[in-house]
């Protein structure tokens, strides 16, 4: 018994996600009646990851902020954070740009499947999204799960730890480093429960859309302009920039990571997966601890390349299915307002969606048109999530290698 155990425990744990999730599509197209059975599976898993979202953040960012040490060095990384988060986007919302206006899926759509879309939140003014970044109440910002204030504080916090006398600064500094450790811990045990939360969330999901076959028909074409989009980027543009920028096999990378992907894949949530994306970041990749904290949570918040591509191609496919011709000019404010749209998405499932209506109403689009592909967003929200989480993981290892790391995954297998 003991060496059947010992062989299952050498199996790499995204294996076990993998076959968590081929379980659930099964379940939820067998047994959709008895979803019920197995849906507290995915709940209990996303609301343990939820839990432990914001103490990870909080701790990750200060540890690594204070472990940087001066402003030119906290100031060196961020504009190279910033500047690779902005690039990528860009790039992920021209290739949608591309594939939109090459295959047009609006033209002659059906628009059979057209919902009405209630309680949709009204859309921040950029105004109001500088001033959210400054917390009047970083409690209530805690509660709320308010991502950007939180980092914002913890980035101020962080760099004044540096600024006080030796004496405390080294025990505040030591209790940060030892409160992340604790949670990467937790993150940790979490973690060995994922192919059981795969497999409730899944089965949920299959079940609820166990008309699949009519979704895809009505909106196939639609649904593989944006697959081919998120495909492109995911597989050819970001592997090309590991590649150069990095000098690391980007498919060794990417299996490295794999565990983080299929968990994103299947929680449509970069904020929940922040945890497993940080593990496997760390201690199988081998980027640095300092490297990791300081990029990582700041992309699940603010880079979000799949949600960007999938917003202009959203913005497009609305137009071209009402008729409606967008200049050139149009199409470079709908780029420019995707770019800015993704940024303040939430690493939250489906928050794309919400993010959408500000790119329609720049643009004079009618927000009815969301509901043409509220049908199927949900299972794109599952794919768009994988190449956000993928980009701010070749965000960390890009950084880390301008930094002079060297890591587990190089063919040199330094350390």
């Amino acid at each position: 018994m003991k060496k059947i155990y010992d062989r299952l425990a050498k199996i790499p744990l995204f294996v076990y996600i993998f076959i968590g999730l081929l379980l659930g599509i099964l379940y939820g197209l067998i047994l959709p009646t008895k979803i019920r059975y197995v849906a507290w599976l995915g709940e209990l898993f996303m609301r343990a990851l939820k839990m432990i979202i914001v103490p990870l953040v909080l701790t990750s960012i200060i540890s690594g902020v204070a472990n940087i040490g001066s402003a030119s060095n906290l100031g060196r990384l961020g504009l190279k954070t910033l500047t690779y988060y902005i690039l990528s986007s860009l790039a992920a919302i021209l290739t949608g740009l591309f594939f939109v206006n090459l295959l047009k899926p609006g033209v002659n759509a059906n628009l059979g499947l057209q919902k009405t879309v209630e309680n949709l939140p009204a859309a921040q003014s950029l105004k109001d999204v500088i001033l959210g970044i400054v917390p009047t109440n970083i409690f209530e910002a805690f509660v709320k799960g308010d991502m950007l204030s939180i980092i914002f504080f913890s980035m101020l916090f962080g760099y004044f730890i540096t600024k006080i006398g030796k004496k405390y600064s080294e025990q505040l500094v030591n209790l940060f480093n030892g409160t992340f450790e604790a949670m990467m811990k937790l993150t940790q045990f979490i973690i060995k429960f994922t192919p059981f939360g795969v497999f409730g969330i899944i089965a949920k999901v299959v079940a609820e859309n166990h008309n699949l076959g009519q979704l895809a028909s009505s909106l196939g074409y639609y649904m593989l302009v944006v697959l081919m989009g998120l495909v492109f980027h995911a597989f050819i543009t970001l592997p090309i920039a590991v590649r150069l920028l990095a000098k690391v096999n980007p498919f060794k990378f990417m299996r490295a990571m794999s565990e983080a992907l299929l968990t994103a894949f299947s929680t449509s949530s970069s904020g929940a997966t922040l945890s497993l994306t940080m593990e496997n970041i760390k201690n199988k990749v081998g980027v640095s601890n300092k490297i990791a904290s300081f990029t990582l949570p700041l992309g699940a918040t603010i880079n979000m390349d799949g949600t960007a591509l999938y917003e202009l191609v959203v913005a497009m496919f609305i137009a071209q299915a009402y008729g409606i011709h967008l200049s050139f000019g149009q199409q470079f404010i709908a780029v420019f307002t995707a770019l800015l749209a993704s940024i303040g998405a939430a690493a939250i499932p489906m928050a794309g969606l919400i993010m959408i209506s500000v790119i329609l109403t720049t643009l004079g689009l009618p927000l009815e048109g969301l509901g043409l592909v509220l049908a199927v967003d949900r299972i794109l929200d599952m794919f768009r999530t994988s190449v956000n989480v993928w980009s701010d993981s070749c965000a960390a290892v890009i950084i880390a290698r301008s930094e002079g790391e060297k890591f587990k995954i190089d063919n040199t297998n330094e350390n």
